[in-house]
């Protein structure tokens, strides 16, 4: 049986969700936002009017928008803490091997 740690995977997202708080949170609900306008258009026809249903279209595509986008970044943060991690530990290992012949 294999030992897996995930610990470089956790905090790679982490990392990943942290960066999309800083980079990434504003344009996806500006382009969440855009999506709902353009769905809300598309269902209600253009121009649309301020209507509960409308509204709610937009709210959605924003929350969409950020969900998507933040897993995404969290996904990509955990692939590459498990890519560092797993070069971390076969490094050291290499070596020692080296060492030992």
């Amino acid at each position: 049986m294999t030992n897996t740690n995930k610990t470089p995977a956790l905090v790679g997202a982490a990392i990943g969700l942290a960066t999309f708080l800083a980079v990434a949170l504003l344009p996806a609900v500006l382009y969440g936002g855009y999506a709902g306008v353009l769905l809300a258009g598309g269902i209600f026809g253009t121009p649309i009017t301020a209507s509960l249903a409308a509204r709610a279209l937009i709210v959605f595509g924003m929350i969409l928008g950020v969900a998507a986008v933040g897993s995404l970044f969290a996904v990509a943060g955990a692939a590459a803490g498990a890519a560092v991690g797993a070069v971390v530990r076969a490094v050291p290992a290499a070596g020692r091997a080296g060492e030992k012949a």
